[in-house]
């Protein structure tokens, strides 16, 4: 199963049988409405905290994707989630309300792909049946918690990103006429020693860079093999950047094939756009919405998601660390 250095290959091809995404108003008002499952009207979606409405976000994207199934709870083996607030606590509670035995992951903005690299592995060892994972962010939460808070009304740079209100959940299984999970490659730590929290899109470049490589590397192949290659929140900057450095490395991907998720879930013309989206839940969203959505079209029929995360953290920042960052790349195929 284990192919090359750092690349897993799933024999029994677990399925996407099911899917949910939840939006804030700003997502909403983005070029991809039409394919997430709910939108909140305002920030706080009906809480007294933005925590709190994160963990909401991230509760209803996975009553959303148990409900388009047959399962029951009892058929759920284990839970799997992540988010960027300290100690994963979105993750935890929900987990909590859930009942569900639950694995909490801490892959920043790369988590979606984690979780569903690992929710494969176990599936396709049969040490599982039916496993939901999960990732969430929100806006004010992350900024009030990496950055400044919200009231302050800091001046941006061109190089941030706006770190995307929503949540993505998914159920793989044995069984299923869904999408299928066929390979995943386990990113490195990269750390090139950047220390800007607000140009996370250059620091995460070379990560990504180094997977997509690695990916390729391990099973012999290149973009032909792919009709779609996403990075997860990479921004404008990030992408540019994360293909000059793949050319360096000899590895060509045409540019109409290469996109970010963190370019396609907003509209250009949206306010303080800056260099695009990110947050756990861009990835997750954009992919278990829109790329799921184009798949089960015939639109494409095999697709290499690579989420992006920037593992630094308010401790890490305060003392003037840099920061590592990491990819990990998932193959989804109709």
């Amino acid at each position: 199963m284990k192919q090359g250095y750092q690349t897993w290959v799933f024999a029994n091809r677990p399925s996407i049988i099911a899917a949910g995404t939840v939006v804030g108003p700003r997502e909403a008002k983005g070029p991809l409405a039409k394919d997430f499952d709910y939108y909140y009207e305002d920030l706080l979606c009906g809480e007294t905290s933005f925590e709190k409405a994160e963990r909401k976000l991230l509760e209803e994207a996975c009553k959303i994707a148990v409900e388009k199934t047959n399962l029951k709870k009892a058929d759920i083996q284990f839970f799997l989630s992540g988010d960027l607030l300290n100690q994963i606590i979105s993750s935890s509670f929900v987990g909590k309300a859930l009942g569900t035995p639950y694995l909490g992951l801490f892959g920043a903005c790369s988590t979606s792909m984690e979780g569903l690299a690992l929710a494969a592995l176990i599936i396709d060892t049969k040490n599982g049946d039916n496993i939901l994972c999960s990732t969430a962010s929100h806006y004010a939460a992350v900024e009030k918690q990496f950055r400044y808070p919200t009231e302050y009304g800091i001046q941006k740079p061109q190089t941030a990103q706006w770190t995307v209100t929503g949540a993505g959940a998914v159920i793989l299984s044995q069984q299923g006429d869904g999408p299928k999970v066929t390979a995943a490659t386990i990113g490195r730590v990269i750390d090139m020693g950047l220390k800007d929290p607000l140009n996370l899109g250059a620091a995460m470049a070379p990560a990504a860079g180094d997977t997509i490589s690695a990916h390729f590397r391990d099973l012999g192949i290149s973009h032909h093999e792919y009709d779609l290659i996403a990075t997860g929140d990479l921004g404008k900057i990030g992408r540019e950047l994360s293909l000059e450095l793949l050319k360096e490395n000899n590895v060509e991907i045409p540019d109409e094939k290469y996109i970010d998720c963190g370019l396609l879930i907003y509209h250009p013309e949206q306010p303080m756009l800056f260099s695009g989206a990110s947050g756990c839940g861009c990835c997750a969203v954009v992919t278990y919405g829109h790329i799921l959505n184009r798949i089960k079209k015939g639109e494409l029929k095999k697709v290499l998601v690579i989420a992006t995360g920037a593992l630094l953290s308010p401790l890490s920042f305060q003392q003037q660390e840099s920061i590592p960052c990491i990819a990990h790349a998932v193959t989804i195929e109709a």
